[in-house]
């Protein structure tokens, strides 16, 4: 199957069996770089899909949390160059793996090698949250190549054409972001969320998973009918950097 097909066939398979599709995140090499793959393995049993965070020294989309981890990971020696060859290394994790990267490692890294790497390490996505539709031409072109999916980011400010536009370049899912501001930041969702989901699905025929602020099953619950997947990134972080099991805490999210 072509990576990007991957991603989307887990989230409708996910909606098929009557529930909503799980997709954490998680900062590669975070909190044990030695338990990286283990830890991952652990995450990719209970989801459909893993967003594996690049660690990034600026992150400016994400909260406190994650940008705590990043630091750590960097200090630590996790890079993209890394990552690949770890995830390479482990071989099928049962789930699809996207990366979420900032701009600059993936140009620093060469965008020919990278989709060329991302497929031996299994990889089938991009998330770019720095990079506008506008300047994606370059990367998208590369990934297309080798199948792998460039995931576009909508948000409850983004205007209805442009919402279109990004609907249509996205692969494997379309990421709603569900709040104004930067992850992990809100302890309630607002109650034009549903509605606003409803609307960014009446103009795709993939997925739409919803993240940003979601951390909780009531949430996840209040979400389902309005969405096909639900991130959980900062709230998972939280989770790790206590020491608790991640996939135990994974599935007490399900509604």
């Amino acid at each position: 199957m072509i990576p990007h097909e991957r991603i989307s066939a887990a989230l409708k398979g996910a909606n098929a069996a009557g529930r909503v599709g799980l997709v954490p995140y998680i900062t590669a090499g975070y909190p044990d770089k030695d338990k990286f793959i283990d830890t991952l393995r652990s995450i990719a049993s209970v989801a459909e899909v893993v967003e594996v965070g690049v660690p990034f020294s600026d992150p400016m989309a994400d909260g406190v949390t994650i940008q705590r981890a990043s630091h750590i990971a960097i200090e630590s020696g996790v890079s993209l160059r890394w990552i690949l060859a770890e995830l390479e290394a482990a071989g099928n994790l049962g789930a699809p793996i996207v990366l979420m990267s900032y701009l600059n490692p993936l140009l620093a890294y060469g965008y020919r090698k990278l989709a060329e790497d991302c497929v031996r390490a299994g990889v089938c996505g991009f998330i770019v949250p720095d990079l506008p539709l506008e300047e994606g031409d370059e990367l998208r072109a590369a990934l297309d190549t080798s199948g792998l999916a460039l995931i576009q980011l909508v948000t409850p400010a983004t205007p209805p054409e442009r919402m279109k536009a990004l609907c249509a370049a996205s692969k494997g899912f379309v990421y709603a972001v569900t709040v104004k501001g930067v992850t992990g930041g809100a302890s309630e969702l607002p109650p034009e969320v549903p509605g606003y989901l409803d609307t960014i699905r009446e103009h795709t025929s993939i997925p739409v998973c919803a993240g940003f602020g979601i951390r909780a099953a009531d949430q996840i619950a209040a979400l389902a009918p309005h969405t096909d997947g639900v991130i959980v990134g900062s709230a998972l972080v939280e989770q790790l950097e206590a020491g608790n099991d991640p996939a135990e805490f994974l599935r007490g999210l399900r509604p």
